[in-house]
């Protein structure tokens, strides 16, 4: 039996021209919404506060707002960049996590287990691995950039994905199972370049496909942000289309949506948000699986609404990466291990959930 989400939808057309309208307004989402974004801007404050050196948040807002620069290139030049590029590859990621549940009505849809993450990352350890010292690559690559590659690898793997489920029949469960297989040969691929490369350019790309966010800069932090300016909205102004793909396929057609293009353009609009986020900070596993189901329960709506994925998966990054750097001492762990963690843990709690209902 295919997953779906536990909350029921109204298949009418008077729920679905309302429903979009009624989501943007009701108070619980707005309420939650907000008290989503004063959590993340409270466990900023925390990441910027500890650390090696431990500043008290009155030295961490005097810093922010430029009243002493005392701590300056501790909070400005170290922190903060981390601190963003890992807020802003977690928001990313789990919009597109958001969007891509709901184009599959399935809780267990996700951009890495789609092939999306693994193509980027297969992109990236080419540049890394295979392009000579890091920050000294040829050829064609250089004039491309890590950043850009993971995109391009990204969109690739996308796209090979729909077009071998579509060749069959394209729903979202066969979409998932061609997704694993795919992500699985990337998988592969990238071990066999590691294998190829120098020693130190293969240590730099394993730290990067990890899921770290070491030495990150404000460069680092550019790309995904750009993409959230102008991805984000593009899926908020979105929310009729993606409130029709939530339903089944016949309902769908029958409210005049065109099934296919509204789904193609929905699954590009996450591919390219999932590849910017692990651009900026490698694959971050399982934050676009987690976040938009917390956000659905949290909201109480019948999809996973993609503004509160979008902060659940920066704060879900922010905590996660606090964690990294203060719970092992000197040893900072990379990020993605601790989300990697956390999320097979909530995975298991899906697929158990999932089979109780099944038996039930």
């Amino acid at each position: 039996m295919t997953p779906t989400f536990d909350r029921p939808v109204l298949h009418t057309r008077r729920a679905f021209t309302a429903g979009p309208v009624a989501l943007r307004l009701r108070p619980r989402l707005i309420g939650t919404c907000t008290a989503a974004a004063l959590v993340l801007v409270a466990l900023v404050g925390l990441n910027l506060s500890l650390g090696t050196v431990v500043l008290s948040p009155a030295t961490v807002w005097a810093n922010v707002v430029g009243l002493t620069y005392d701590d300056h290139f501790t909070v400005w030049q170290v922190r903060m960049p981390r601190i963003v590029v890992g807020v802003l590859a977690g928001a990313a990621l789990a919009a597109a996590g958001a969007i891509t549940q709901t184009i599959m009505r399935n809780p267990l849809a996700s951009p890495d287990l789609l092939g999306v993450t693994h193509g980027a990352s297969a992109g990236v350890v080419a540049v890394l691995a295979l392009g000579g010292s890091y920050g000294a690559v040829s050829g064609p690559l250089a004039q491309i950039g890590a950043p850009a590659v993971a995109l391009l690898g990204g969109l690739a793997a996308g796209a090979l994905c729909y077009g071998l489920a579509w060749r069959s029949g394209i729903d979202g469960f066969r979409l998932l199972l061609v997704g694993v297989g795919i992500s699985t040969a990337l998988m592969n691929v990238t071990i066999w370049m590691l294998t190829l490369g120098e020693v130190d350019d293969t240590g730099r790309a394993m730290v990067w496909i990890a899921g770290s966010l070491n030495m990150r800069s404000w460069t680092d932090a550019l790309p995904v942000a750009v993409a959230l300016v102008l991805l984000l909205p593009l899926a908020l102004v979105a929310a009729r289309t993606l409130d029709a793909l939530s339903f089944g396929e016949d309902v769908t057609r029958a409210l005049g949506v065109r099934l296919e293009t509204a789904r193609t353009a929905a699954l590009v609009l996450a591919i390219l948000l999932a590849a910017a986020g692990t651009s900026a900070a490698g694959p971050i596993l399982f934050v676009s699986l987690a976040a938009p189901q917390i956000a659905l329960r949290l909201a109480s709506t019948p999809r996973p609404p993609v503004l509160l994925s979008a902060l659940v998966g920066a704060g879900l990054v922010a905590t996660a990466d606090l964690i990294a750097r203060t719970f092992f001492g000197s040893a900072q762990m990379p990020v993605g291990i601790v989300t990697g963690c956390l999320g097979a843990l909530y995975l298991i709690h899906l697929l158990v959930r999932g089979n109780r209902k099944g038996q039930a």
